[in-house]
């Protein structure tokens, strides 16, 4: 289980994500969760989205902005908004959101436990106490808004939850799982993104228990000796600090524009050899999509490596914006054209394998099987600015559109 997997600098971004992507992502992430279901179960779905990484490489491919703090309100609000129309069959419910919403989580769980049969005072107390611990236990400058509980009705749980530093303009992600937990206290983060502000006070720290006991210790003592206490050191610079302890670091720059530097061009490069050196005939046999084209199956690589990949895959999230683009225009406007095929293509693949007919998910899994292959024994590196290049000479076409556009 991934615990404390990392950190990511997110730039504050403003708008909101039109209705036109916003039903998009509700649509492609609900169909990714349910092959994820489908292939792993709901403990993987659980793991995936307690990895700041994935995550980030989620709301790329479903054509958020590459780096934004948005990313983790849209997506969460479009996985909300799929995942819970089908909780029953699922066996996931999203609780919480931003503002006002995060306040009602404890209702929510509460009455999900009366339908479950779960401990509902375990789970507001986890919810509660996960908001306490990243809003005051860690002192990093940052205000919680944003609180999401995902719930498996086999009592699993992550929590996914922003706070904001209004002074630097910068969001930090924080990720929570119930999987392998020990103390809420006690490294319990599964993951935290966000601005990395340098040295915190953070009072979860493995290092800070003696620190914990004695804070406990200080409000025993009497008073007035404490006062005398704090007035001998009043005149010291004095400050307890500690390093978080992250594996799965993450630097969101500053930049709007997807860069050469932010992509692993070797990875790129395999993507696009399996989409456009291949031939197309075995292709539209492969994924049995007659007319199914290159462009397609672009994405469909891409997506497949956020259903199929195993963690170390998801170190440049930005590579995952070729999938659909991005609202913002970056890499390039969001080709809705080709967006719809994806989420035709791997809906039907769904659906089949609900029949019992696993040839297209088969195929869909392939994919990215093939894209590895490439990579390993072929070495193609992709041409960045060329790749840019042929995706907007070709935006008009695919119906590329961005969050500038008129409704």
């Amino acid at each position: 289980m991934l615990k404390r997997s990392g950190y990511a600098d997110l730039p504050l971004h403003t708008g909101v994500v039109p209705k036109w992507l916003a039903d998009r992502m509700k649509l492609l992430g609900t169909e990714i969760i349910e092959a994820l279901l489908i292939n792993y179960g709901k403990k993987e779905v659980l793991t995936r989205l307690s990895d700041p990484l994935w995550f980030q490489s989620l709301g790329a491919v479903l054509g958020m902005d590459w780096h934004s703090s948005g990313i983790t309100t849209s997506v969460m609000y479009a996985l909300k908004r799929g995942i819970n129309e089908r909780a029953r069959e699922f066996g996931l419910c999203i609780c919480g959101g931003r503002g006002k919403y995060s306040r009602k989580t404890p209702d929510e769980l509460l009455y999900l436990a009366d339908a479950t049969g779960l401990d509902g005072t375990s789970l507001v107390n986890a919810s509660r106490l996960t908001a306490k611990v990243d809003g005051n236990a860690v002192q990093d400058g940052f205000q919680l808004y944003m609180h999401n509980f995902v719930l498996s009705d086999q009592g699993d749980w992550v929590v996914v939850q922003q706070g904001m530093n209004t002074l630097t303009r910068t969001a930090r992600r924080y990720h929570w799982s119930s999987e392998n937990l020990r103390s809420f206290v006690e490294e319990p983060h599964s993951g935290v993104t966000g601005e990395n502000q340098g040295k915190i006070l953070n009072l979860t720290d493995s290092a800070a228990k003696e620190t914990r006991g004695s804070i406990l210790s200080l409000t025993q003592e009497n008073p007035d000796k404490m006062m005398k206490e704090i007035a001998k050191i009043s005149n010291e610079e004095y400050a307890l600090t500690f390093e978080l302890h992250n594996d799965r670091n993450l630097k969101m720059p500053a930049h709007h524009d997807v860069r050469a530097e932010d992509v692993d061009l070797k990875r790129l490069g395999s993507v696009l050899a399996t989409a456009y050196e291949s031939n197309n005939q075995d292709f539209e046999s492969l994924l049995l999509t007659p007319g199914l084209g290159p462009r397609t199956l672009q994405s469909l690589t891409l997506v497949s490596e956020v259903i199929y990949g195993t963690p170390s895959r998801f170190t440049d999230p930005a590579r995952f914006s070729f999938a659909h683009g991005g609202k913002d225009g970056h890499p390039f406007p969001v080709p809705l054209k080709i967006y719809d095929e994806s989420i035709r293509v791997l809906g039907d693949a769904i659906e089949k394998s609900r029949l019992g007919y696993n040839d297209k998910s088969e195929c869909i899994r392939r994919l990215n099987a093939t894209a590895r292959q490439i990579e390993a024994n072929c070495s193609p590196l992709a041409d960045f600015e060329a790749t840019i290049a042929h995706e907007k000479a070709h935006s008009k076409e695919w119906g590329g559109r961005t969050c500038m556009d008129e409704v």
